[in-house]
């Protein structure tokens, strides 16, 4: 049975083509304005990749912020429902998931078996998700993808006096003003991130067979930072790229049969 899986996020959106637990095919691209038009762009790359036509795929779920505007989809998946499922297919031990998305961070707490028993999200806030470090790397004049690097080239991290966005930002400027090493600065950002995921995590009661999913899982950085926090090595994602758990997801509990929420 080929299933498929559309996660419209609202920085990136993904898709990913899948048959007997295998990726036939996966794309990731930059949102749209229109989650639509996302999905269709992101679902044809992967389906080109995957050497197939949409008549072929027996069944898709969409699930993100964008999950009702996905015309070609059969039912829609919970982002948590999506995510745990699509974590647990990367990391088969994995009994506490980290999601840093592009607007939230989800915090997912699985059974022996796979299944959600406890989750937090932080959505009210831009300074634990991707959003923060996109507003960052902005001002320090580098891309998004560079910014993990620099914490690994810092002698003197810098401390962000604030978790706001704005005030944060305005930190950021000045340390830059002051002639401050663009890496201390930058290892600040990625502690301060960290930072803020670590509270989250906590407030859930993590176990250990931690993984990191979304597209901050590939911000090294972020991710050592976190480790330290939290004194929990994370396992490594090595089967796909982590910014998939959502798509992959969706795909897989389309061929189980239990979409929709």
């Amino acid at each position: 049975m080929i299933t498929a899986g559309c996660d419209v996020g609202s920085l990136t959106s993904k898709a990913v083509v899948m048959k007997k637990g295998r990726i036939l095919g996966w794309a990731v691209i930059k949102s749209k304005s229109d989650p639509g038009a996302s999905a269709e762009s992101v679902m044809g790359s992967a389906l080109t990749r995957a050497g197939l036509s949409m008549g072929e795929v027996e069944d898709c779920l969409g699930t993100g912020y964008g999950r009702e505007r996905i015309p070609f989809v059969s039912g829609t998946a919970s982002e948590i429902a999506c995510h745990g499922r699509g974590a647990r297919w990367l990391v088969p031990s994995a009994r506490t998931v980290i999601d840093v998305g592009g607007q939230d961070c989800k915090v997912i707490r699985l059974d022996a078996a796979g299944r959600v028993v406890r989750f937090a999200t932080n959505d009210k806030c831009a300074s634990g998700t991707g959003r923060f470090l996109e507003v960052m790397a902005r001002v320090l004049g580098i891309g998004l993808e560079d910014l993990g690097a620099l914490s690994a080239r810092a002698r003197s991290p810098v401390t962000l006096p604030s978790t706001c966005t704005v005030w944060a930002q305005a930190d950021v400027i000045r340390f830059l003003n002051d002639d401050m090493a663009i890496e201390d600065v930058g290892a600040g950002v990625n502690n301060a991130m960290a930072g803020r995921v670590a509270g989250l995590v906590g407030g859930i009661g993590p176990e250990r067979e931690v993984c990191m999913t979304g597209g901050v899982a590939k911000n090294a950085g972020v991710a050592v930072a976190l480790e330290n926090l939290l004194g929990m090595r994370l396992k490594k994602v090595v089967k796909a790229d982590p910014q998939l758990a959502g798509a992959i997801g969706a795909a897989l509990l389309a061929g189980e049969g239990r979409g929709g929420g």
